[in-house]
């Protein structure tokens, strides 16, 4: 018989821990936000000033604004 609380005792304390592992399983699994807006809708600034660059400069003299342009587009949730 002094066996027996034994297991009781670590039955018990395993529950807990088991208990935390599948909220952690599901916390890893939730999805990420998505981003709120279709990528053509974001960020109009920096793609008005990039669209007009390579217009005007060619996409060559034009790499700040692309850049910025990705920048804002990773910042709204896109994955570019």
């Amino acid at each position: 018989m002094g066996g027996f609380p034994l297991e009781n005792e670590s039955s018990a304390l395993a529950l807990p821990g088991s208990q935390q592992n599948q909220v952690s399983a599901v916390k890893a699994t939730a999805p990420e936000s998505k981003p709120k807006k279709k990528i053509c809708c974001a960020c109009p600034e920096t793609k008005k000033l990039r669209d007009e660059c390579i217009v005007q400069h060619g996409e060559d003299a034009c790499k700040k604004w692309i850049e910025a342009h990705l920048t804002c587009l990773r910042a709204e949730g896109f994955k570019v």
